[in-house]
């Protein structure tokens, strides 16, 4: 059932980029996937720790740095790989020079897993959610798809989309990601965003300046 997910968003960072804990119930013991563990460690370990479930796994909706920086700091706590798109791991790799040039101090790269490629899911509690890769912000810019809800990083913003103009952006490749895999599910559909408030499907298709449905 829908209402069994428990789904907390955390704003991190000086980019406040919403760090998403997804739990979910098991048979034996609920189970936690921390999605975009970008920022602020410490806030996100005692995000794990209040939701009161293990986490199991840790998942990114693509490479760049605000959504990824904390991630080799979780790892010293937990010993879990970043799961991501493999197109995305030059962004990764990349990450402590890229932070560098924008002035922020470098953040370690973490131990990845690029499986997270179109059909893929992750399972949690015996459940899974699914994988959709949503190219365009990046080109391994992915969404995970719940009951009701979908997590699509910076690919979708209320009234807004993700931008185009960093390394592997395609605002082609975006309008069709949005047109052609978010804009496609039912309307009641609530969007968790990769910044700022979330929405709904219905909403952007109707009104999105940047691309109607």
């Amino acid at each position: 059932m829908e209402q069994d997910w428990r789904i907390s968003v955390k704003p991190v960072g000086e980019l406040q980029m919403n760090a998403v804990l997804v739990t979910a119930p098991g048979p034996r013991e609920p189970q936690s996937l921390l999605i975009d563990p970008g920022a602020e460690p410490d806030t996100l370990k005692r995000m794990v720790e209040e939701a009161g479930a293990p986490l199991v796994a840790l998942a990114a909706t693509h490479g760049h740095f605000d959504h990824v920086g904390a991630a080799a700091d979780l790892q010293e706590s937990w010993d879990i790989p970043l799961r991501i798109h493999p197109a995305d791991m030059p962004l990764v790799e990349a990450m402590p020079e890229v932070m560098q040039a924008y002035g922020f101090p470098p953040a370690r790269v973490p131990l990845c897993e690029p499986d997270l490629v179109e059909g893929a899911a992750i399972t949690l509690a015996g459940r899974q959610i699914r994988i959709r890769h949503v190219p365009g912000h990046s080109p391994g810019q992915v969404m995970f798809l719940l009951p009701g809800r979908a997590i699509v990083g910076d690919c979708l913003f209320r009234g807004s989309v993700g931008r185009t103009d960093l390394p592997g952006g395609d605002q082609a490749l975006l309008e069709k990601s949005i047109r052609e895999r978010i804009y496609t599910l039912p309307d009641e559909t609530v969007v968790i965003c990769g910044h700022g408030p979330s929405t709904t499907v219905g909403a952007e298709r109707a009104s999105n300046p940047f691309v109607r449905g």
